[in-house]
């Protein structure tokens, strides 16, 4: 008999309904809250960073162009380096790379403190260390995302996430009015300063965690192989082209209020570098209170109901903020605004990490990321273009009806399969063997053929499910797949797949997952034989 394949596997029974898990459930656990209060610190670093540079900037220059720029400074790293990032963090040592990317912000923010005590600060430069500032982030955010499943059951997954909806949303409050009071009181120096020192305390904090680092038996992937395998995955995944297709089209839009929000504060009535601190203390102050109630609404209403209220939520501030007066007005804004945010993150960050098997959610999520911080750079970059030819009303008021209009077009048009199995556990130990793990002696792309014998007259739905099948096969990292129908034999199929090399050609044998294992039992409901399909392997010569 023919080595058995994923396609010749058993397929997993289902599992039973989770149990309601509490939002502070995750907490219980101590490496969870120990790195979670790590991420906390982290965040609070990277609003007083954020406050500071965009308040410097409004000292350097009055342009909405150069302030909005700040923002795409900050976040445009993430888009240039989520996908290597994601890739390193799926291959080498997660909580190694973790220590890395927090001394690498501290460094950031001693050249900045350098600069500013050396009066050397000027706009563009500001620009640029703010940029280097953004790459820390690209190269930290990939990792963290990857952790969090791995500290945490399946089932706490969505409380844990929103529980670092609850880190992020607690330090835009505690980060900007710390740097707010730090900037009235002693300078901006002193927030970049304290900045590093936090960053260093937190890099020795994730020292202490003991993980034991499990490096693959086929060894490490390459970089570019890696970052191949994890765009392949995505574009085949339905769930997640609908879910960054939503992230995208909310943060390009949401994204114009946070950009020109410091010349939003200037213009209200007795606004200032304290009005400025309060509008972002007041939208963390939304979200954490929308958390409370996150997992409420998650039974309530559907996802795509939540993203669709949220963003008119989010819509309706910002139009309210257009038009604001005074701080009496922006603040409650600002916290439905915050509420909005927060609801419609977390319902597609928890789509996300639940669309992602493991030994891929590195890359994902930072795909995933990279989408918000493409949207939120190329939106400021956007709008305050937009500010610098209209007004700041115009412009927020264009950002509300268009951030909606699209999202309702997203909705109805990009549908993300939902009532398909998409179980991404591992598949059970055992029920996937793969061909013998000896190379063979040529070097170079290995082929495998697979053949069917079905009923002609099913033939139709036998194409359905070898159209997923295709879909598995190219997301587990083969890089061709080919259907063959035998003329002659109108019952008789030859399924075709082609891998890069031997050593990819095994590790899609460990990444199939309980849904692969479920559509291999279609798949094979299909065959007619007295054996399981013939499998075949080959190397193409050189």
């Amino acid at each position: 008999m023919p080595p058995i394949s994923p396609e010749e596997t058993p397929v997993a029974p289902k599992r039973a309904q989770p149990p309601r898990i509490g939002p502070f459930e995750p907490l219980k656990l101590p490496v969870f809250r120990m790195l979670w209060s790590t991420w906390l610190v982290a965040n609070i670093c990277m609003w007083m960073n954020d406050v500071a540079a965009a308040w410097m900037m409004t000292s350097l220059t009055t342009s909405p162009m150069w302030v909005a720029l700040v923002q795409s400074a900050s976040t445009l790293p993430v888009f240039l380096l989520g996908l290597p990032s994601g890739a390193l963090a799926d291959i080498l040592d997660r909580r190694r790379w973790l220590v890395a990317t927090q001394f690498w912000l501290a460094g950031a923010a001693i050249v900045l403190c350098t600069a500013v005590v050396l009066d050397l600060m000027s706009a563009p430069l500001l620009l640029a260390l703010t940029f280097a500032n953004g790459i820390g982030l690209a190269l930290r955010w990939p990792v963290f995302s990857a952790i969090v499943p791995e500290l945490v059951p399946r089932t706490h997954l969505p409380a844990a996430l929103g529980l670092n909806g609850l880190a992020m949303n607690a330090s835009r409050i505690v980060g900007p009015l710390l740097a707010g009071t730090l900037i009235a009181s002693a300078g901006t120096v002193w927030v970049f300063g304290l900045n590093a020192v936090l960053c260093v305390v937190s890099g020795f904090i994730v020292l202490r965690w003991r993980r034991e680092h499990k490096p693959n038996p086929l060894g490490r992937e390459r970089l570019i192989s890696a970052m191949r395998v994890g765009v392949q995955f995505v574009r085949q995944s339905q769930r997640m082209r609908a879910v960054l297709t939503r992230i995208s089209i909310f943060f390009l839009h949401s994204t114009a209020l946070l950009a020109l929000l410091p010349l939003l504060a200037r213009n209200l009535r007795g606004g200032g570098a304290g009005t400025f601190t309060l509008l972002l203390a007041a939208m963390g102050a939304g979200a954490i209170v929308a958390v409370m109630f996150l997992p409420r609404l998650r039974q309530a209403l559907a996802r795509d109901q939540l993203v669709l209220r949220g963003t008119l939520l989010q819509s309706a501030a910002t139009a309210v903020m257009a038009v604001a007066p005074s701080a009496w007005i922006a603040v409650p804004a600002m916290v439905v605004g915050g509420m909005a945010w927060i609801t419609v993150a977390n319902s597609l960050s928890v789509s996300a990490q639940l669309a992602l098997p493991d030994w891929v959610r590195a890359r994902g999520m930072s795909i995933y990321q990279m989408a918000i911080m493409g949207a939120s750079a190329f939106g400021a970059a956007i709008w305050g273009q937009v500010a610098e030819l209209s007004s700041l009303s115009i412009t927020l008021g264009v950002a509300a009806v268009s951030g909606t209009a699209f999202m309702l077009l997203a909705l109805r048009y990009v549908t993300d399969g939902v009532g398909e199995d998409d179980d991404t556990t591992p598949a059970r130990k055992g029920w996937v063997k793969g061909p013998p793990a000896e190379a063979p002696d040529e070097d170079g792309r290995v082929v495998v053929t697979v053949e069917y014998l079905i009923d002609p007259a099913r033939a139709a739905a036998f194409h359905v499910v070898m159209q997923q099948t295709r879909r598995t096969r190219l997301s587990q990292g083969a890089i061709g797949w080919e259907l063959l129908h035998d003329i002659a034999e109108p019952g008789r199929y030859i399924e075709e797949v082609v891998d890069e090399s031997w050593t990819e050609h095994l590790r899609r044998f460990h990444r199939a997952t309980a849904a692969d294992m479920a559509l291999r039992d279609r798949r094979l409901a299909f065959h007619q034989g007295e054996t399981l399909p013939v499998v075949t392997r080959y190397v193409v010569r050189r």
